[in-house]
């Protein structure tokens, strides 16, 4: 059964701790959202409180997917630019399916739905997102219509002598 994404969902504690939940399970099983496992939720939830600031400032918006129980399953957090000269694309965070549902097409939902609705958002042109090398996520990018952009040697480092590539995929709009 497909996930049921919302865009700009309430932000209850039910969807809070949803999301702490999330982010902790996939970490926890490898996923390469920011932290390396083990890591409590504890440890996540000052990254989600800055997710949360910047939706209240406006400078962020939430795609959630939820499961067939109601649970939070999917995330992506869309941030918007400041800079004057790059107020035509966004950067898209934290973008995570439950392991419990992985080799589902989750991720290609996620990625489809959020391209909707950056589609929506005015003045947007492109989506650029960031991924740790060395886990074939760019491949995963590229088969939903992503480009690589960019790629820095090395800048991820998730232990001592395990260093990632980081790599900037884009996908324009128009």
């Amino acid at each position: 059964m497909p996930l049921t994404f919302t865009l700009d969902p309430a932000v209850t504690p039910d969807l809070r701790d949803g999301i702490l939940d999330l982010w902790a399970d996939v970490s926890n099983a490898g996923g390469a959202v920011g932290f390396v496992p083990p890591v409590e939720r504890e440890t996540i939830r000052p990254e989600l409180v800055r997710h949360l600031v910047a939706m209240a400032e406006g400078r962020a918006r939430l795609l959630v997917g939820h499961d067939e129980d109601g649970r939070v399953a999917a995330t992506g957090f869309f941030h918007f630019n400041t800079h004057r000269l790059m107020t035509h694309w966004l950067w898209l965070y934290t973008v995570m399916v439950h392991p419990r549902h992985q080799g589902k097409g989750y991720g290609r939902d996620l990625l489809a739905a959020a391209e909707d609705a950056a589609r929506g958002f005015d003045g947007i042109e492109a989506i650029r997102l960031t991924c740790r090398g060395g886990l074939g996520l760019e491949r995963f990018y590229a088969s939903c219509g992503y480009k690589e952009v960019g790629r820095v040697p090395g800048a991820i480092r998730v232990a001592p002598d395990d260093d990632r590539d980081d790599v900037v995929m884009l996908l324009p709009l128009g």
